[in-house]
């Protein structure tokens, strides 16, 4: 992580965005001790979805399972450019990805490009099975790759990355490393991700061998999150340091409780592909409406009436929010990161 985060400062770092980014985080500690929301400042990070369209068919996964309720489809190029036009002088960070794979969407690489062009830290999260157009990949700038690769036999692999083909991924991965050796650039920092589960766990050691073959950057073993009694018994690792939950039986909840805080709801804005904003990535059906982007400028968005509202009921008592009973925050879901 060393290499990504000079990477992040040489490429992001302004004074007015760290500035603003020292005004939302002392609004929001300011909040915590006063039990009273207040907001200065802008988002210094955004995640925008560039399309809630999967390839895949992942059982934990709303896109990937079919539960997703909201409308499917893909961002047009031009509301991408009006969210970058809106927080380039105060953002820090863009996240590329909150459901469905980016890569779908035939503008993604345009879409780094605007985005890396302003100064943005670009990072994207993608399974892997895509026709990369490698050389593509990196012109357009992006900072970072995270690639989701959950076993070492496409066995194990097609567990949960239904419809996957491991050979895809890794060959996309070979392609990639290949074109930054070529073009002698060190961007994207190519990330492995290994979602710890019940059927993958014996593996650990392999992927950790294999990251070191395919010459990614870095190693990234996280927690899986589970949704019902019967993903306990069909996903949870036996292994109970690979768990982010303690279990009694059919029951389960996070090991580490739920605070009333969030640090995501002050510093992470999320924005859907038809730009709606979501007051967090939890919220997957957009269930919350804060307002959209085409209407009023996102920073404007990000300290209105409704999310302030969310705020403080989060400061009272967290748990009466349902999305934030399984959350995230708080929570360690990266048990181990090596560099490879």
């Amino acid at each position: 992580m060393l290499n990504e985060n000079i990477r992040f400062l040489k490429k992001s770092f302004r004074f007015r965005r760290l500035f603003n980014a020292v005004k939302v985080y002392i609004s929001y500690y300011i909040s915590l001790i006063t039990k009273n929301a207040i907001y200065w400042g802008s988002p210094p990070v955004v995640m925008i979805e560039p399309t809630n369209i999967c390839n895949l068919q992942c059982p934990l996964c709303p896109s990937g399972n079919g539960t997703l309720k909201r409308k499917k489809g893909y961002m047009d190029l031009k509301v991408f450019k009006k969210i970058i036009d809106n927080i380039e002088k105060t953002a820090f960070m863009v996240v590329l990805w909150n459901q469905g794979e980016p890569y779908l969407n035939k503008d993604f690489s345009k879409m780094v490009k605007y985005a890396s062009d302003k100064g943005l830290f670009t990072l994207v999260s993608t399974n892997g099975n895509i026709d990369y157009k490698a050389e593509e990949i990196i012109n357009s700038g992006l900072d970072s790759m995270i690639v989701s690769l959950d076993g070492t036999t496409q066995e194990t692999y097609n567990k949960y990355r239904i419809n996957g083909k491991l050979d895809k991924v890794l060959e996309g991965v070979k392609k990639i490393v290949a074109a930054k050796k070529k073009l002698n650039k060190s961007n994207p920092l190519l990330r492995w991700q290994f979602l710890v589960m019940k059927h993958n766990e014996h593996e650990i050691e392999k992927i950790k061998q294999l990251s070191k073959e395919y010459e990614v950057d870095n190693l990234e073993l996280k927690s899986v999150q589970i949704y019902s009694k019967e993903d306990v018994h069909k996903f949870l690792p036996e292994n109970t340091k690979y768990r982010r939950y303690k279990v009694n039986g059919d029951n389960f909840e996070l090991k580490f409780g739920i605070k009333n805080r969030c640090r995501r709801i002050w510093t992470n804005a999320v924005v859907n592909w038809d730009g709606e904003v979501a007051i967090c990535c939890f919220d997957k059906d957009g269930e919350y409406k804060v307002g959209n982007v085409m209407d009023t400028g996102l920073n404007q968005l990000w300290k209105n009436n409704k999310i302030m509202k969310i705020r403080n009921q989060i400061l009272e008592d967290r748990k009466q929010i349902p999305i934030c009973r399984n959350c995230l925050e708080g929570v360690k879901i990266k048990l181990e990161e090596r560099k490879v």
